[in-house]
């Protein structure tokens, strides 16, 4: 795959959000898809799956294989040993956000949540009823760090259900270990249910590593929900598929007291995409992983070079960028500058909470060609 080989025409052909949300003079690099067309294995069998039309129900309720093929991964990607049976195959991870909020919390409950922080968690909170409790990520010298103290005060307050997200969209943090550690301690002190988001699991550069937090033992396990899916890091998100992960029985039967058929269907074509990528792509994103990395330091050394009033930490996981644009004084929403003056969409800063305002999120997954023409409009708008 040649992943500098993008056609601008051609992406603003694709009828995403992406691509259509703004006028066609506009470069979009702010939803979180890649630019790049999808491993050769999943569209073969896509497409082998047209040619025969078989577009009808899938299995019913779920597949019997999906569970194992993706406990046989994640022993082989994060040494974590996973009994299929307590996998449960879903249409998206933002399902798994609503559903756990809903069935492990009340209307007037706290949600404890990591701001700045992926729109969708705050969204989970307020469109059920329930408050958001929200730590903040602390900027330091080196980086962003989680407010222990400030995190752990929070369990007095209410909270029932823990809004977690590693690797971390939008700082692009992975979690060490001894990270991790202290934030089961906190959720095991004050009782919490972890619902964590690790979709971002295989998006993680050369250095760093995944480590599903219900992993770390079997106190924090029995109380976590993890979700994951192929769709980021496979780019296949418009397909819909995803898995939750119960660290216990009474957590999946609570999970699936809310029938099976108000979350929706399942797509045939989302489940045997996804198959096929945690069996046959793993080449395809060893090769991705590579270009984005290398995508990643040529934002940290242009804005070096060309922006230095802006300040951004290279992302440990994901492809996003995280720009603090505070020294610009843009406001509280620079996205709206860039797009205006620079006729360039970078995600909303206030949209991932109180500390994104003076931020904006950029996605570097597409070609070094777009990559830089992006970046160039972002400096020529200043």
């Amino acid at each position: 795959m040649n992943f500098d080989d993008i056609d601008i025409t051609e992406l603003r052909s694709r009828q995403g959000e992406k691509w259509q949300t703004y006028p066609s003079d506009v470069l979009a690099v702010w939803v979180a898809d890649m630019d790049f067309p999808p491993a050769e294995p999943i569209r073969r069998t896509l497409a082998q799956m047209l040619e025969v039309s078989d577009l009808g129900y899938p299995v019913n309720p779920q597949p019997s294989d999906l569970p194992t093929v993706f406990a046989e991964r994640a022993e082989r990607r994060y040494a974590w040993k996973v009994d299929p049976r307590q996998v449960e195959v879903m249409t998206e991870v933002v399902q798994g956000l609503y559903t756990g909020v809903l069935q492990f919390s009340e209307p007037g409950d706290g949600v404890v949540i990591q701001t700045p922080i992926y729109p969708p968690f705050l969204h989970a909170a307020a469109e059920t009823g329930r408050h958001a409790l929200t730590s903040g990520y602390v900027q330091g010298d080196a980086g962003f760090e989680i407010d222990f103290d400030q995190l752990a005060s929070l369990g007095s307050q209410g909270g029932r259900v823990f809004l977690f997200c590693n690797p971390h969209n939008p700082t692009g943090r992975v979690l060490r270990r001894d990270e991790l550690e202290r934030v089961a301690q906190i959720a095991i002190a004050n009782d919490w249910i972890v619902i964590s988001d690790e979709i971002g699991a295989d998006l993680v550069y050369s250095g760093h590593r995944h480590i599903p937090i219900a992993s770390l033992g079997p106190e924090i396990e029995a109380r976590t929900i993890t979700l994951m899916s192929a769709s980021k890091a496979f780019n296949i998100a418009g397909l819909r598929c995803a898995v939750a992960i119960f660290g216990s029985d009474a957590l999946k039967e609570r999970f699936n007291a809310l029938p099976r058929h108000i979350r929706g269907g399942l797509g045939s074509l989302g489940l045997r995409a996804t198959r096929v990528a945690w069996e046959e792509c793993d080449e395809w994103l060893e090769a991705v992983l590579v270009y984005l990395k290398a995508n990643r330091d040529f934002v940290a050394d242009f804005l070096r070079a060309e922006i230095p009033a802006i300040r951004h930490f290279s992302p440990e996981g994901t492809y996003l960028a995280w720009f603090d644009c505070r020294a610009l004084e843009l406001g509280d929403n620079p996205a709206s500058h860039f797009l205006k003056k620079g006729r360039v969409a970078l995600s909303s800063g206030p949209a991932f909470g109180e500390e994104g305002k003076g931020f904006a999120r950029l996605n570097f997954a597409t070609s070094r060609k777009l990559l830089t023409e992006a970046l160039e409009r972002v400096a020529n708008s200043l």
